[in-house]
C-alpha cells in the first residue's frame, strides 16, 4: 500500500479526520441501537424513512399512560455532534430522549440527518427541513407513519435540538415560516448549548460548508443578519446554556438576537450551573435531572 494514503490532511478533532485517500475517521464513533421497548419506562421506538436516504426514530410512550380520544405533544428532535458526529439511531441519543418521552408524555421523533464531511452542509440541514415537512404530511391523519397519524397532535409541536442540532432546529423554524408550512403548529423551540458562529473564523466550519458566506454573511452562523428571522414559525424558545460550556457567549447571543429581532414570541434563558457542554449526555446527577424537568415543564406550559 502506498504510504501517502495515510497522510492525514485534515485534523479537526474531537470530530474527524480525513485522509489523502479520502476517507473519513471519527475521533468518536456511537454504535446504532436497535428500537424496541424500553422495559424500564414502557417507551416504545421503531425507525422510519422520513426522504431518500435519511432515517428518523420515533418514541411513544407507554400506552397506559395516554388518554383515550386526547392527542399527545410532538417534539421533533435534532442530534448535536458538529454536524459531523453522532445518530438519531444511538444510545446516547435513546438515553436522553426516552425519559423526556416518558416524563413530558409525548411522541418524539429525531431525525437522523446525513454527516458531514462526506455530506457538506447544507445536507444536515436540508435533510431535518425535510423531516419536518415530512411530519406535517400527518396532519390530516394521512400520513405514512401509523404512530403520528393516531397519536400526534400537530397543534402542539415542539422543536429541539443540541449544540448543532440546536442550530438545525433554529433553521427548519425559520423556514417553516418563511415557506409558511402548512399542517403543524409549532409551539416551542429548544436551544440547547446551541452552536452558532462568532467573528472568529471556524476552520472546521468552514471546510464542512465550503459554501459560506461567513459569520457576517451566513444566516446558519449569525440568525441576526436573517432577513426571515421575524418569521420564525415559533411561540416560545427556551434558550439553556450551561455555565463551563465554551459555546455559552453564544448561547446568550442568540437569546439576545431574539429579544431584539422583532419576532413576536416569547423568549427565555436557563443556565446550568458548573457544568460543560452537553453534560447530560455523559453524566446522570441532579443537575440533568434538573435540566430534564425544566424542559418538561416548558413542553407542558400552555
Amino acid at each position: 500500500m502506498d504510504s501517502s494514503t495515510n497522510e492525514v490532511i485534515h485534523d479537526y478533532p474531537p470530530f474527524f479526520k480525513v485522509y489523502k485517500d479520502g476517507r473519513v475517521e471519527r475521533y468518536i464513533v456511537i454504535e446504532p441501537t436497535p428500537p424496541g421497548l424500553d422495559p424500564k419506562t414502557g417507551v416504545q421506538s421503531k425507525d422510519v424513512e422520513v426522504s431518500p436516504g435519511v432515517k428518523a426514530r420515533i418514541f411513544m410512550p407507554q400506552p397506559q399512560v395516554t388518554i383515550p380520544g386526547r392527542k399527545l405533544p410532538l417534539l421533533v428532535h435534532y442530534h448535536g455532534g458538529g454536524f459531523s458526529i453522532g445518530s438519531a439511531l444511538d444510545i446516547a441519543n435513546q438515553k436522553w430522549l426516552i425519559p423526556l418521552v416518558n416524563q413530558a408524555n409525548l411522541i418524539a421523533i429525531s431525525i437522523d440527518y446525513r454527516l458531514a464531511p462526506e455530506h457538506l452542509l447544507p445536507i444536515a440541514h436540508d435533510d431535518s427541513w425535510a423531516g419536518l415537512q415530512w411530519v406535517a404530511t400527518h396532519a390530516n391523519g394521512q400520513g405514512p407513519e401509523p404512530w403520528l397519524n393516531e397519536n400526534a397532535d400537530f397543534g402542539r409541536v415542539f422543536l429541539a435540538g443540541e449544540s448543532a442540532g440546536a442550530n438545525i432546529a433554529h433553521y427548519v423554524a425559520v423556514q417553516a415560516g418563511a415557506t409558511n408550512l402548512v399542517g403543524l403548529k409549532i409551539r416551542g423551540m429548544l436551544s440547547i448549548h446551541p452552536y452558532f458562529g462568532n467573528k472568529e473564523s471556524n476552520e472546521l466550519y468552514k471546510y464542512i460548508c465550503p459554501t459560506s458566506a461567513g459569520f457576517v454573511h451566513d444566516p446558519k452562523l449569525n440568525p441576526a443578519v436573517d432577513p426571515n428571522l421575524k418569521q420564525m414559525a415559533c411561540d416560545r424558545v427556551l434558550v439553556l446554556v450551561a455555565e463551563k460550556d465554551w459555546l455559552r457567549s453564544r448561547g446568550e447571543a442568540y437569546y439576545e438576537t431574539l429579544v431584539k429581532s422583532g419576532w413576536g414570541g416569547n423568549v427565555d434563558i436557563f443556565e446550568t450551573k458548573g457544568e460543560d457542554h452537553c453534560f447530560f449526555h455523559f453524566h446522570d446527577n441532579h443537575n440533568v435531572e434538573a435540566l430534564r424537568k425544566t424542559i418538561v415543564e416548558f413542553i407542558k406550559k400552555n
